[in-house]
């Protein structure tokens, strides 16, 4: 495994993320701990969570799912930095009683001890707002943040579907009040087919020096080799994969992109993960294995080399926005 620096920090993470929303709904307990162990083994560090994964009725289940692996032993919870987050609504009915979801600090001294609990560890390395929060301003959430440092309950703050501005407003509300870190990392939304957090998030994560860690790198699977999969009788597409398909200019599109990368010899989700590692500012994409195979075609990508040629080519079938403000000004 690479490794490179979280951000603005002296916090060393894997170039690879390992994504843990399937443990529970899709991946059972076993098989979750075999996979974790499988990625610690490989290197990677940096597992991220959140305290509604599980959805539904079983909100909280994924992290419960980590705190018993953690509970094994073997330096498991010594050698991962844990990264979770905070912001949805935990009641199980879909119903939040008042205060008890988004970024109060009645909310987040609540999530943070209840995610402690389920996780069986005394302190988060990695806290994420989950969103944005329009009713509880700054000043609140980092006074709430650096009471939970003071605690040793969490080490760093994240953010995550922030927009840009967001994330200025953040760091400079952090800088007015002195002695708080602010944010060092942002989670966004961001791989070959969707790039518009190339115009506002990412620039503004690299001047207030944020690593970002997108996540949906292979956007719900279109990027995998959707369509090779389905002319040879496998996985069909579901979700967002299926909706974009259904698009005839859109389908062309991700045929030209499979037809690319056959040319070069290469599969489709692992140069999709490849290209993400090849971007300005990118910590490192989060992978959601549901198995061990999955796993292990996410790790050849750490090791793959694209050629000029072939990002050339990756940039004429999805190209970018643009810089902020030409993208739309000019």
């Amino acid at each position: 495994m690479k490794y490179t620096q979280l951000g603005r920090t002296g916090l060393k993470v894997g170039r690879l993320v390992l994504g843990t929303m399937n443990f529970g709904p899709q991946t059972d307990e076993a098989d979750s701990h075999a996979i974790m162990d499988a990625a610690l083994d490989a290197g990677i560090n940096l597992f991220d969570t959140a305290n509604v994964y599980g959805w539904g009725e079983n909100k909280g289940r994924t992290e419960e799912i980590i705190g018993n692996w953690f509970a094994k032993g073997g330096d498991r919870r010594d050698k991962t930095v844990l990264a979770t987050k905070v912001y949805g609504n935990m009641g199980a009915d879909g119903e939040a009683w008042p205060n008890h979801d988004k970024l109060s600090a009645v909310n987040i001294r609540r999530a943070v001890d209840a995610s402690l609990k389920r996780l069986q560890t005394d302190h988060i390395d990695l806290y994420q707002f989950h969103h944005i929060d329009r009713a509880t301003g700054f000043d609140e959430i980092w006074q709430a943040i650096d009471t939970l440092v003071q605690q040793g309950k969490v080490l760093y703050a994240g953010s995550s579907n922030f927009p840009g501005y967001k994330i200025a407003q953040a760091n400079e509300t952090a800088a007015r009040r002195g002695g708080t870190i602010g944010l060092v990392s942002e989670q966004c939304l961001y791989n070959l087919a969707e790039r518009r957090a190339e115009m506002e998030v990412i620039p503004a994560a690299q001047e207030y020096g944020l690593g970002v860690i997108p996540w949906s790198p292979l956007h719900g699977g279109l990027l995998g080799g959707v369509i090779k999969k389905e002319v040879q009788g496998g996985r069909r597409a579901s979700g967002r994969a299926a909706d974009t398909l259904a698009d005839p200019a859109k389908r062309a599109q991700i045929q030209a992109y499979e037809d690319l990368l056959d040319k070069h010899g290469l599969e489709p989700g692992e140069a999709a993960l490849a290209w993400l590692l090849t971007r300005p500012g990118v910590t490192g994409p989060i992978v959601g294995p549901r198995t061990a195979e999955q796993l292990a075609s996410a790790l050849r990508a750490v090791e793959l080399e694209l050629s000029d040629e072939l990002l050339t080519g990756l940039d004429e079938i999805f190209p970018g926005p643009g810089p902020s403000p030409e993208a739309f000004a000019w």
